[in-house]
């Protein structure tokens, strides 16, 4: 039995209506739960990407990764959970402020590297950018002067190198699956 692990996907999809729903709807059919989703404009006009985490096993990776290419939409899929790749997540956190409080928030925010985005007079809003240990780690940290309210991106990724986010079509993973009817759309 393989390990489940957190799988990282970098999904080229055309930018059109419908097409995040029927994504979703593939991994809700199939039984797969998205812990991570993020999509956003590419540098191509009309394409869009997604970065999706899903906590899965080789074996069920494999099934994501054909499976997405069964969708006409999509232009590309690439697991980059073991390439060497740059993943990243956006948080901004409010937590609670008061005068005695407000110079030691400024230090904890410094220590990470993140930075203050609002001033209120009972709060403060920071902003740290960095792998999902280093935002678990602040708010940890926060979390003893009053986590008022918190909102993560989710994480995105990059393969590391020269070999741009291709966006040309990829070939579709090879079709040894166990019943053998796997059809791909392009």
């Amino acid at each position: 039995m393989h390990k489940a692990m957190m799988n990282t996907f970098v999904v080229y999809v055309e930018n059109k209506p419908g097409v995040l729903n029927r994504v979703a709807s593939l991994f809700r059919r199939r039984g797969f739960n998205i812990e991570s989703l993020t999509v956003g404009h590419t540098e191509k006009s009309g394409v869009s990407r997604m970065t999706m985490v899903v906590d899965t096993d080789e074996a069920g990776a494999y099934r994501v990764e054909t499976n997405l290419y069964k969708l006409v939409n999509v232009i590309s899929v690439a697991n980059i959970t073991s390439a060497p790749s740059v993943c990243r997540e956006l948080a901004m956190i409010k937590v609670a402020a008061t005068g005695d409080t407000r110079t030691q928030l400024l230090q904890v925010a410094s220590v990470f590297r993140a930075r203050v985005v609002d001033v209120a007079p009972t709060s403060l809003v920071i902003e740290i950018t960095g792998t999902e240990e280093k935002i678990d780690g602040l708010l940890e940290v926060l979390r003893h002067y009053g986590v008022i309210e918190m909102v993560r991106t989710g994480r995105v990724g990059m393969s590391r190198g020269s070999n741009g986010g291709a966006v040309a079509v990829a070939a579709p993973p090879p079709m040894d699956t166990e019943d053998g009817m796997v059809a791909f759309s392009v």
